[in-house]
C-alpha cells in the first residue's frame, strides 16, 4: 500500500463469506479497483486467491492470510433463511461464533497481522427498540438475535488483544435483488402481491447494497475507526412507509395485509423478528464522515432494480 489507505494502491483482502450477498459484492467492488481478493473456502483451494477453513471446527489456514491488509468476516448461516427450530438456532450461532473465533486467533497468531479486522454483525444487536432511536452507545437488547451478536462481536476478541484494528458492522436489511428480505419482497411486489406485515407500524432500519459495501469500505480505509458501526440508512421507516414505497417504485398496487397470528403460525419465533421494530441510526458512520448515496427508501429501492 502506498499511504496507509486501502482504498490507493493495491491490497490484499482476504473475505469470508465471498459468495453471499454482501461479500460477492463487497470482492466485486475491490477487484473492480484493482485490490487482490482472496476468498475463504471450504474446499480444497482452487488456486493463489483461495485459503482453506473449517470454520465449524475452528481450522483456518493462517499461513494462506500473511501479506493480507484486511481480514473481513461477513460468513455465517442466513439468519431468515429457515424456520428457527433449535437446531436451525444452533447451527446459525456456531457458524458465526466459531468462524469468527477460528479467524480471529489465525490473525492474532500471524508474523505480519492485518491492518484490520472487520467482522460482520447486525442490527439485531439491538433487539426490540419500538419508535425509540438508538444508536451504537445502546446496550444489548433481549432474545436470540441480540444474544448471538454479543457472542459474535466477543468472539473477535483474539484479534482486538493481539492489537488489530478490529470493527463489527452492525448491519441493517440489506435493500438489494438477489437475496436477504427484499430478496423475497422483489418478487412478490412484482406480481402485485405485496403489503405489510403486521400492522405496519414496526420500524425498518434499512440500508442500500451500495451504501453497505461503500461503508465497509470506509472502515477498512480508517485507521482511525474501530469498534461497533451501525450499518443502517440514517432515516429508518416503518414497514408501512416500505410497502407504500414498494408499490410506488415498482408501480404495482400493495393492498395486502399479512396479520400477525398468521405470521407467528408460519414464521414461528422467527415472526418476532418480523414484527419486531428496530429504528437504528448510524450515529458513528456519519461522525465519520460517511455520506449516503442513498438515504431515503425510495432511492433505495430504484438502486436495486
Amino acid at each position: 500500500m502506498n499511504d496507509g489507505r486501502l482504498g490507493r494502491g493495491r491490497s490484499r483482502i482476504a473475505v469470508a463469506g465471498a459468495s453471499g450477498l454482501i461479500g460477492s459484492a463487497l470482492a466485486r467492488s475491490l477487484t473492480a479497483d484493482g485490490h487482490e481478493v482472496v476468498r475463504l473456502v471450504r474446499h480444497a483451494p482452487g488456486g493463489a486467491d483461495e485459503v482453506r477453513w473449517d470454520p465449524e471446527n475452528g481450522r483456518v489456514d493462517a499461513a494462506g492470510l500473511e501479506g493480507c491488509d484486511a481480514v473481513v468476516n461477513l460468513a455465517g448461516a442466513g439468519v431468515g433463511d429457515r424456520r428457527w427450530t433449535d437446531a436451525y438456532k444452533t447451527l446459525v450461532r456456531s457458524s458465526r461464533v466459531h468462524g469468527t473465533t477460528a479467524l480471529a486467533e489465525a490473525v492474532a497468531s500471524m508474523d505480519r497481522p492485518p491492518r484490520v479486522f472487520v467482522n460482520g454483525s447486525a442490527m439485531g444487536y439491538y433487539g426490540e427498540t419500538g419508535d425509540r432511536p438508538v444508536d451504537e452507545s445502546a446496550p444489548a437488547g433481549e432474545g436470540f438475535l441480540p444474544g448471538l451478536c454479543v457472542e459474535w462481536e466477543a468472539a473477535a476478541a483474539p484479534a482486538r488483544e493481539a492489537g488489530v484494528r478490529t470493527v463489527f458492522t452492525r448491519t441493517g436489511l440489506v435493500v438489494a435483488r438477489g437475496g436477504g428480505a427484499w430478496g423475497r419482497l422483489f418478487p412478490l411486489f412484482r406480481a402485485g402481491l405485496g403489503g405489510r406485515l403486521g400492522d405496519g407500524s414496526q420500524y425498518w432500519s434499512f440500508v442500500a447494497l451500495h451504501d453497505e459495501v461503500a461503508a465497509i469500505r470506509h472502515l477498512m480505509d480508517r485507521d482511525d475507526l474501530s469498534g461497533p458501526f451501525n450499518l443502517t440508512a440514517p432515516r429508518p421507516v416503518t414497514n408501512r412507509e416500505v410497502t407504500v414505497a414498494m408499490g410506488r417504485v415498482l408501480h404495482r398496487p400493495a393492498p395486502f395485509a399479512v396479520p400477525a397470528p398468521v405470521l407467528r403460525a408460519v414464521l414461528g419465533e422467527m415472526a418476532g423478528d418480523v414484527l419486531g421494530s428496530a429504528r437504528v441510526l448510524p450515529a458513528r458512520l456519519l461522525e465519520s464522515g460517511f455520506r449516503f448515496a442513498f438515504p431515503e427508501i425510495d432511492g433505495a429501492i430504484r438502486a436495486a432494480l
